[in-house]
Parts: C-alpha cells; structure tokens; sequence
C-alpha cells in the first residue's frame, strides 16, 4: 500500500499538532500518536479496530479532549461517538445502547453518522454493567458489534477509547513522583479494579497527569484566546490585554478538578463584560481589561 507523501508529513507531524491544542500532556500525546501513525499506515491486527485506548486520569485534564482532537486532524470534525457510561449502569438499559428490534440504537445511529470511519468514545468504562462490557469485549476482540436489528457493524476502520477517573487520587497525592512512578501505580490500581480481559485487548494504557498551576496558566491564556476569536468572528471585536488572565486564574484555577473550572471561568467573565456593554448600548468592541471593582472583566473602547 503507497501512503500519498502529505499524509506521510501529516502523520510526522500529528504529535506536535496535538500537543499544540493539550497542554501538560507531552508524555501521554507520544503514546497516542504512535498507536495512531500505526492505525493510520495499516500496522494493525486485522479484525479489530485500528487502535483501543484506555485514558486514566483526573478530570479535567484532557482524556476527552484528546480523543475529540485527534479524530478531527486524522478522520474530520463529529466523528466521535460518545457514550456516558454512567447511563449504562443496569442490564436493562443494554437495549439503549444495542437497540431493539424496534430501535436502533445509540451505537447504531452513531456508526450511520460517522460513514465508515471514526471513534468510539466509552468515557467512565468503570461504571459499566458487565453486560456492557462484554459487548465491549466483542467489539475490541473482532471489531464487530450485533445491533439489537441483527445488524452487524464492523468497526474495522475505527478508534476506541475507554477513559476513567481510576487513580485519580493517587495522581493527585503524588507530587513529587517521577512520571514512569506514577504511571506504574495508576496501571496497577486500574488492574484491580478493570476486568483483566479489557487489559488483554486494550492497544495500550495511557495515563494522565493532574495538571499544575503552570500549565493551567497557559491553558487559561489559550482559553481566553479562543474566547475572544469566537466572539470576534460573530462580530464582537475583543482584544484581551495581558492582564486579563490574572482574573480568569484566580477564578478558574483547581487543583483538582484541572481545566474545566478555568474554562467555566473564563466563559463566564468574557461573556459577562461582553454583556454589560452591550446593555448599556456599546457595540460590544474594544479592550478587555480587569475591572476596577474587583474580581470582574470590562470593555473599553480601543483609543482609551
């Protein structure tokens, strides 16, 4: 099989670009992008999906925004399929997920709305009834999926990851730990708690790190960034000063809950000085500044 020349550089290249859009996950991105060019080039076992993945780590700290990330550089935009574990709980809601004679089926629908290719996203697999997981266990052993229609869906051409919060307090308690360390114990804590038939046709295990103060500065500075181009694109033209993300850090900032308070944060504060100025009739332009009276965010006009 020749592999045209720019997706070859594309593959090459596919670990700085990811690592361009995560922050504070260098080590986990490598991993993924390997098994990725691997799917990508056809290095994989024949009858089963290109590559699995099982995510570990916090929340917040970018399991899913990984998963998101990666599919659109390599397969395009809304081609994940995401499905919360969390409401796969009992027996019974098994026929959600496969469908009916009458139903399709959440795993279905989304196969039809990917044409072909994707990713199936499983987030908090450790929530799973056992009936689900062994239809997991199909899919990831042959690829292959029996809807409740007697539909066969071949997943061949497919991604699919699995993300927990296993470890999570361990990662958080050990702060002064070598990665290799870390990633030891969480794999042994997932081990214990996982059936050992997922670990047996999982591609590979990826932990993830907490995410420091350091590095959610630098995601509050990206986040703002992409706020504000946003907003401009639907003609609010916002130029955020430097200053700006003292507020959004001092709001948004968790040790343990990692970037989604600081996104929640920065939404919040951008969109409610945006507000306040186009309520008081201003055409929602200018500078975005700290506000005056305290933990809040202002527009002034751009000459000011």
């Amino acid at each position: 099989m020749r592999i045209p020349a720019e997706h070859l550089d594309k593959l090459r290249t596919l670990p700085d670009r990811l690592k361009a859009v995560l922050t504070g996950q260098d080590a986990a991105i490598d991993l993924v992008a390997e098994r990725l060019q691997h799917g990508e080039l056809g290095l994989t076992v024949p009858g089963r999906p290109k590559a699995s993945f099982l995510f570990l780590g916090p929340t917040g700290v970018g399991k899913t925004e990984l998963t998101l990330r990666f599919t659109e550089d390599l397969l395009g935009p809304d081609r994940v399929v995401r499905l919360d574990m969390s409401e796969y709980q009992t027996a019974e809601r098994l026929g959600l997920l496969l469908g009916t004679a009458d139903e399709p089926g959440r795993i279905a629908e989304g196969f039809d709305s990917c044409a072909g290719s994707g990713t199936l996203l499983f987030d908090e697999i450790e929530k799973a009834h056992p009936r689900v997981l062994d239809v997991l266990l199909q899919l990831l052993d042959a690829a292959r999926l029996t809807t409740g229609r007697n539909r066969v869906l071949d997943f061949s051409a497919w991604y699919v990851v699995l993300t927990s919060n296993i470890g999570a307090q361990r990662i958080m308690t050990l702060r002064k730990s070598k990665y290799e360390t870390m990633e030891r114990l969480v794999r042994q804590d997932a081990q214990r708690e996982l059936r050992p038939e997922i670990f047996a046709r999982i591609t590979v295990t990826v932990v993830f790190n907490k995410l420091g103060y350091d590095a959610q500065c630098e995601i509050a500075g990206d986040m703002i960034a992409k706020e504000c181009a946003a907003l401009s694109a639907r003609g609010f033209a916002i130029t955020p000063e430097q200053r700006v993300s003292e507020i959004v850090i001092q709001r948004g900032y968790h040790e343990r809950l990692g970037a989604r308070p600081m996104r929640d944060a920065t939404e919040l504060l951008i969109r409610n000085a945006l507000a306040r100025e186009l309520l008081s009739g201003g055409e929602g332009a200018g500078r975005l500044v700290p506000h005056s009276g305290g933990q809040q965010l202002q527009l002034r006009p751009a000459t000011s």
